[in-house]
């Protein structure tokens, strides 16, 4: 389907889209298996993970064609997962309307891992997401983050942990 098609239909997604379905796909006790991954993952390596969730752009965002990317970037920001000691944030950015998941990475962390592993990582969620197993798909994805941190920023003390493993539903 050609870009100028699916237009309405992303305008539609994202309208009809609301807290209330990021709750039905992301239920507390799946936010706490998600939060426990992450926890386990800072364990292995040195990187602070952070988990968001956003249902729907805001309309306005919509009509000016915000990119899924562009919006995890600013969410990167707004979330200071690049405040960390060691520049080591990765945030994991989930957009439900456009079933779209962004991995944005601190740029040393990035520059060490590269954009075909994250790229990876977000297919395979995005795959599980479409089947319904969002539980699953985010608990993969994290895992698979934090395999790559433990590998290449290995945990060599004990850090303090800098951001909540908490999942942020925005």
């Amino acid at each position: 389907m050609r870009a100028f098609e699916q237009r309405p239909y992303r305008f539609w997604r994202h309208l009809v889209t609301d807290h209330r379905t990021a709750r039905r796909v992301f239920p507390p006790e799946a936010l706490e298996h998600i939060q426990h991954a992450i926890a386990e993952g800072e364990r292995r390596h040195a990187g602070q993970v952070c988990f968001a969730v956003e249902a729907a752009l805001p309309l306005s965002l919509v009509l000016q064609h915000e990119t899924p990317r562009a919006r995890a970037v600013e969410t990167f920001g707004r979330l200071r997962v690049w405040d960390t000691e060691h520049n080591s944030g990765v945030l994991v950015y989930v957009l439900l309307a456009d079933k779209d998941v962004e991995i944005v990475a601190d740029r040393g962390i990035h520059r060490k891992v590269g954009e075909a592993a994250w790229r990876d990582i977000c297919r395979t969620m995005e795959s599980a997401f479409r089947e319904g197993r969002f539980e699953q798909g985010a608990v993969a994805g994290i895992e698979a983050v934090s395999a790559l941190l433990a590998r290449h920023f290995p945990r060599d003390a004990a850090g303090g942990n800098e951001l909540s493993d908490r999942p942020v539903m925005l």
